[in-house]
């Protein structure tokens, strides 16, 4: 008998899968020291990540997956945000496999014989050229900013063969066997993505697990009419989002105790409460700009209708804007924490840490403005943009 979303094993389901997910942040919260110092989320931990759903969010159902709705998973990873930062960008990449539907049908029914909890992870820059061999590609090179590579199942690289397709690198798809991690992942924020580089010595991958990354999916399912590339950064951007919510909590809890001077608390100074609530503001403007554009184009391609040009550009331009002023909110928090921001043991300096990576990240840079603007005005876009 089939069960409705409103009986008893679905609910059931529900809260199982929440109390996974509950579970989950409690396990972030107590280790994120960890991830820091060990510069990656472990396998482990990765396991809780699958409990969760993580892993099997941008899976299709035909393949057992739940195939979520960009908002369900983007508010998944905000939540995982707020507790850590770099857990939440390792988790952004549940949405990968999105980019895995690319495959033929038969190779993704290998990749989730086992079940749809596959985690993928994979540096697909600087392209690096391929040797067309026997049904496949012999693959060399090295690639730089694998994040969640040390607990992927599966690992990508970008490849280039002889004509490209339509200016768009292929995606080699390898077995951790195949693939050296070289340890070198030293930054100043998002210290516990371990995103390390990737070097493959002359393996050979057959030509039906490569795909051209944001290629025509081989999946009939609302998500994979979802444009792929904004997503992609509307995954990364949302993690400042949750980081930002962190510090701007933290400064509003902080502001009903007394400082080392012994002059007024924080809360009782106006132009304490006066930058709160700019902050407050600000955070949740943005906020409601990037899940309202998102829940417009959703509904577009569920209706079975493509995403138009201009609703692609707007996911981007929210996403930007995102990255961006989750910053700008995140160093406003530091600056009220005063002082006593700038010692390890606060979590200001983490925030700060963190939160400025986000809009450094190719997706999310100033000149995505640029490209917004263009579609705005009706002229061509920079190459690439769409």
């Amino acid at each position: 008998m089939t069960q409705t979303l409103d009986s008893p094993t679905a609910a059931e389901g529900r809260s199982q899968a929440g109390a996974a997910f509950d579970r989950l942040l409690e396990t972030v919260r107590g280790r994120r020291a960890e991830f820091e110092e060990k510069r990656h989320v472990p396998r482990d931990v990765i396991a809780e990540f699958k409990k969760a759903g993580i892993y099997r969010a941008g899976v299709p159902k035909r393949f057992g997956g739940d195939a979520l709705s960009p908002a369900e998973f983007l508010h998944l990873v905000e939540r995982i945000s707020v507790v850590d930062g770099s857990a939440g960008w390792v988790a952004s990449f549940g949405s990968s496999a999105i980019y895995l539907t690319a495959l033929p049908l038969e190779t993704q029914a290998l990749l989730y014989a086992d079940g749809p909890d596959v985690a993928f992870a994979g540096g697909l820059f600087p392209v690096q050229p391929a040797q067309r061999v026997e049904n496949g590609y012999r693959v060399s090179g090295r690639w730089r900013f694998a994040s969640g590579c040390k607990g992927a199942d599966v690992l990508g690289v970008g490849i280039k063969s002889g004509a490209d397709h339509s200016g768009r690198p292929l995606t080699a798809v390898l077995r951790p066997d195949q693939v050296e991690i070289i340890d070198n992942w030293d930054v100043i924020g998002m210290r516990g993505t371990g995103s390390h580089d990737l070097v493959v010595d002359g393996a050979v991958v057959p030509e039906e697990w490569t795909f051209v990354r944001g290629g025509e999916p081989a999946v009939d399912e609302p998500l994979y009419r979802y444009p792929t590339v904004p997503y992609a950064a509307q995954v990364l951007a949302v993690v400042g989002l949750g980081v930002a919510r962190a510090a701007l909590d933290h400064v509003i809890a902080q502001g009903g105790r007394s400082g080392y001077t012994g002059a007024p608390k924080p809360a009782e100074r106006a132009t304490y409460r006066i930058a709160v609530a700019q902050a407050e503001a600000q955070l949740r403007s943005v906020r409601a700009f990037f899940y309202e554009t998102t829940e417009e184009v959703w509904a577009t391609v569920e209706a079975g209708d493509p995403a138009t040009p201009e609703q692609a550009s707007l996911l981007r331009l929210a996403s930007a804007h995102l990255a961006r002023t989750t910053f700008e909110v995140v160093r406003a928090a530091y600056q009220l924490g005063g002082i006593g921001a700038i010692a390890d043991g606060s979590p200001l300096q983490r925030y700060l840490r963190d939160a400025s990576v986000v809009p450094q990240h190719a997706f999310l840079q100033e000149g995505m403005y640029d490209g917004a603007g263009a579609v705005l005005m009706g002229v061509q876009p920079f190459p690439g943009y769409l």
